[in-house]
């Protein structure tokens, strides 16, 4: 997929303009300034200017092209002193390049400038004999190229900080949006798919009931009523959290274990016999452990309900002191296997990986489905 660059427009070329302007301002109107008071330096002449401008002209691509707009400066800025033209801000055009260009990531065609320059400079003086400079002037000018370099280097540095530190937290800002969609979808599933499954069973059963005997009918309708009732409370809850702007506490309860005897009851209605047995002392736990575990026991009794030839299934709760243990098993007789997984138990293991815990779905001696949780206290 191809993608074409944005047309420049004339704000953008006049912002791309001004540094060069201002800069070759400087640069024109301080060295002819400067030559006034540097008798022993050569006149300022038109080839002195067409220096300068072609240093400071170049910095218009300093963006696009920022190391051809280095050499370019480099060049000019070289020909300039050895030409001994009167000291000024000559330097400014390639001191501009070189942090520019290190900023940009271009390290080595920066250092590599700096070296040229100076290495430049230095033969170039000795090659025609320009010998007015000690050696303490010598090593000082290259003293101040490396500290130049340093500190593009430092400037460097901090930009690539800022910009990892942004990075970091689009990568966080992603993984939590992440796991909020994966909270939210399992959410709506595990309402969603237990609600619809007992309304499914009982508009089943009603259905065969209302011709033979319409008497024994009206239970089965008045549980389709209490399961459509508490989808929409628990639907209208998850919006409400959806639509919540602050970290406020949700208005509606979070389903917790202290459901599980409203559950059982429920599931019962549709035909499914459900047994509670705990082990250990309960107690009350973390908000999301404790939303989890209740969410990992619907979630199984609604996959026995929709998918197990099964009359009666087991609940076993063990509190230890750094583990809470769940296991779920039903009484059917059809799986002959590994039980396929689908999404509902795709859903319940990234609840407790989620959590640091673990749960396997393995077939029971009967041929029944057994759900194991194990999720760390």
């Amino acid at each position: 997929m191809s993608t074409t660059e944005p047309t420049p427009t004339l704000g953008s070329h006049l912002q791309r303009a001004a540094l060069p302007t201002v800069v070759s301002i400087v640069s024109v109107v301080g060295s002819i300034g400067a030559s006034q008071n540097q008798d022993d330096r050569r006149p300022a002449d038109w080839f002195m200017v067409v220096l300068l401008l072609i240093g400071s002209v170049s910095l218009y691509w300093l963006r696009t092209r920022p190391v051809a707009v280095l050499w370019a400066t480099a060049l000019s800025t070289l020909t300039y002193m050895l030409m001994q033209y009167p000291y000024g801000p000559v330097i400014f055009t390639f001191v501009i390049a070189v942090f520019s260009t290190i900023r940009a990531g271009h390290r080595v065609a920066g250092w590599a400038a700096i070296a040229a320059l100076y290495l430049g400079h230095v033969l170039g003086r000795l090659i025609l004999g320009i010998n007015e400079q000690g050696v303490y002037q010598v090593l000082l000018l290259g003293t101040c190229f490396v500290v130049l370099g340093f500190l593009a280097e430092l400037f460097r540095g901090h930009r690539d900080r800022v910009a990892a530190a942004n990075q970091t937290r689009r990568e966080e800002e992603l993984r939590r949006a992440g796991e909020e969609r994966l909270r939210i979808a399992q959410e709506l599933h595990d309402v969603v798919a237990h609600h619809i499954s007992l309304i499914n069973v009982q508009a089943s059963t009603a259905l065969h009931l209302v011709d033979r005997q319409p008497e024994q009918a009206g239970p089965a309708l008045s549980a389709i009523k209490d399961a459509s009732k508490e989808a929409l409370v628990e639907l209208r809850s998850i919006v409400g959290i959806l639509r919540q702007t602050d970290e406020s506490a949700p208005r509606q309860p979070v389903a917790g274990l202290e459901r599980l005897e409203h559950l059982v009851t429920r599931t019962s209605r549709a035909g499914l016999e459900v047994h509670t047995i705990v082990h250990g002392d309960p107690r009350p736990l973390p908000t999301g452990l404790d939303r989890a575990a209740f969410r990992i026991i619907q979630e199984s009794l609604t996959n026995i309900v929709r998918h197990a030839k099964a009359t009666a299934a087991t609940v076993r709760i063990q509190y230890g002191e750094e583990t809470l243990v769940l296991q779920v098993d039903d009484d059917g007789s059809s799986l002959t296997g590994p039980p396929d997984e689908g999404n509902g138990i795709i859903g319940m293991r990234e609840r407790a990986t989620a959590l640091g815990g673990t749960l396997t779905a393995n077939r029971t001696p009967t041929g029944g489905l057994r759900i194991v949780a194990q999720l760390p206290l």
